[in-house]
Order: structure tokens, then C-alpha cells, then sequence
């Protein structure tokens, strides 16, 4: 049998890579910095290749340390896989998932068998309440989020790049006709996302009705609902084009033949740290190759 390399080197340089820092995997792992200095240089010592240039207490990887990633790490992980298949006391995986009911509803639970095939032993606990973002890492692991920028401090995954558009019944949209003017429109009734705020902002600006003073605005904080009230002929939706096709609802339409980008993406969310928690990895990897 082959020398096997030092395991608890290699997590330290899978951490390290990961996490992106050697002091954060330094703390995840409970070891001083020097400690984990002399794991990462045993492990360089066993493999004969430097893997971080240092200065200071930074650490960079160097080409050769990529390399020698890219080529481990996927290894690991079936290392990993084959460990916990064999235990005798095999357990559950949970993932506490943050997601947007609309979202859930058109793109992610049509494809979760797929996932369940895929990982028979991770479940999932979805958590449709408010501020998702503000509680990842705390009562989440992790969270599918409709936002401009999920900002610093996450690591995040852009999962589409959308349209916005107005949405009506067809009704609405005969009477006012494929492309009404700004009187016609400050008789109606807009329908306005609380996640979106500035989605009807950026459609008013791109047509020219930055002037636009509707009759009322009534704000929804369910995606579903929104486009329901729209095809019952309750006002005009500002919603992403996505949203409208994956609907497949023939009581809507959309006025303007438009193209019209939103500030609004939605990107899955978790802490550097949680991609090391086995349910958010499977969870994680499954969502960028699915292409949700």
C-alpha cells in the first residue's frame, strides 16, 4: 500500500483554501496559527511542491497549490462519501434553508426529487419568514435570496440575471393598450414586491415616467399573491419576466415590449465556513450544476 499522506495536513490545506484565510481556519480548527503553519508544512515537506508563499502571516496559494487542489479536493470528498456510507450509525443530513416562496414554488421544488436521488439522506428544512439574510448563520445554514448584492462577508452565488417587467390581466392589458402613456397609467393601480422596491423605480426611469404618480401602490410581500391579484384585475405588477413565463398563467400579459434589467438577482447565501458543513456543500454544488 502507498504511503498515505498526513490527513490532518490536508484538511488544514483544504480549510485553508476554502475558507480563504489561514487565520479563519486556524480558528474553525482550534489550532494556533503556528500550529497550523507546521501542518500545512508537512504536508508541503510529504508532497515536495510549496503550496503557500508566505509573508508574514498571510499565506498565498501558489500555482503549484492550486493545482494540487484542484486535483485533491474532489478525492477528498469521495473519501468523505464512502466514510459516512459504511458508518454504522447513519444519520440524517438536515440543511435550514432560507427561501423565497415563489422561487421555492417555480424553480426549486420542481427539481428537489432530482437532489433526493441524487442524496437520499439529506432533508431539507425550508423557512419562507422574513429578513433571510439577517439570519444565516443563525437559525439558516443557509438561503436563496432576491437582493442587488448580498453584500461582503457572505459567500454567494448569482443564480440569474432577470428582466422586469409591468404585469396585468389581459383584460387590463386590452383596455389599455400594448403601450399606454403616463395619463392612462396614473389611473391605475401598481403592485409593488417589499422585496422589489426598486424594481418600479428602475421601470418608470427606463420608459420615461420618472413623473408617474399612480393612483395607489399596494405593496405584497408574496411573490405568488402578487401575480394573482394582478390576473384578477387588481393592478399592474412590476415583476421579473421569469416570474410571469414560469407563472404559465394565461390571464396575464405584460405591457411594453421592453427590455428593461432589474436591480434584483437571485443568489444563494452562506457563511465561508458552512461550505465546510457537509448539507450545505451537497446542497451548494447540487444547485450551481443544476443551473436553477
Amino acid at each position: 500500500m502507498r504511503r498515505l499522506p498526513p490527513l490532518r495536513a490536508l484538511e488544514a490545506f483544504v480549510r485553508v483554501v476554502r475558507l480563504g484565510s489561514a487565520r479563519a481556519a486556524a480558528n474553525e480548527l482550534g489550532l494556533s496559527p503556528s500550529a497550523l503553519s507546521r501542518r500545512i508544512g508537512n504536508l508541503e515537506e510529504f508532497t515536495g511542491r510549496k503550496l503557500f508563499s508566505r509573508t508574514g502571516q498571510t499565506m498565498r496559494l501558489t500555482d503549484e497549490g492550486r493545482q494540487f487542489y484542484d486535483n485533491v479536493a474532489p478525492h477528498l470528498e469521495a473519501l468523505a462519501v464512502a466514510v459516512q456510507a459504511q458508518s454504522e450509525n447513519l444519520q440524517l443530513l438536515r440543511l435550514r434553508l432560507g427561501v423565497l416562496p415563489l422561487f421555492g414554488t417555480q424553480r426549486l421544488f420542481p427539481r428537489l426529487p432530482e437532489l433526493r436521488g441524487l442524496h437520499p439522506r439529506l432533508h431539507i428544512d425550508i423557512d419562507t419568514g422574513p429578513h433571510l439574510i439577517d439570519r444565516v448563520g443563525d437559525t439558516l445554514d443557509a438561503a436563496i435570496l432576491l437582493t442587488t448584492d448580498p453584500g461582503p462577508g457572505f459567500h454567494s452565488v448569482q443564480l440569474d440575471q432577470n428582466t422586469v417587467h409591468a404585469i396585468c390581466s389581459r383584460t387590463v392589458a386590452d383596455e389599455l393598450g400594448p403601450a399606454p402613456d403616463i395619463k392612462a397609467l396614473s389611473k391605475q393601480t401598481f403592485l409593488i414586491h417589499t422585496d422589489m422596491p426598486l424594481s418600479f423605480d428602475a421601470w418608470k426611469s427606463a420608459l420615461g415616467f420618472q413623473a408617474l404618480q399612480p393612483q395607489a401602490i399596494d405593496h405584497y410581500d408574496s411573490g405568488q399573491l402578487i401575480l394573482e391579484a394582478a390576473a384578477q384585475g387588481l393592478g399592474i405588477a412590476v415583476m421579473h419576466d421569469d416570474h410571469l413565463k414560469r407563472n404559465n398563467d394565461p390571464r396575464l400579459a405584460k405591457l411594453y415590449d421592453v427590455r428593461i434589467d432589474s436591480p434584483y438577482s437571485y443568489w444563494f447565501v452562506c457563511r465561508p465556513v458552512d461550505l465546510d458543513s457537509r448539507p450545505v456543500r451537497l446542497f451548494h454544488d447540487w444547485l450551481v450544476e443544476a443551473g436553477l
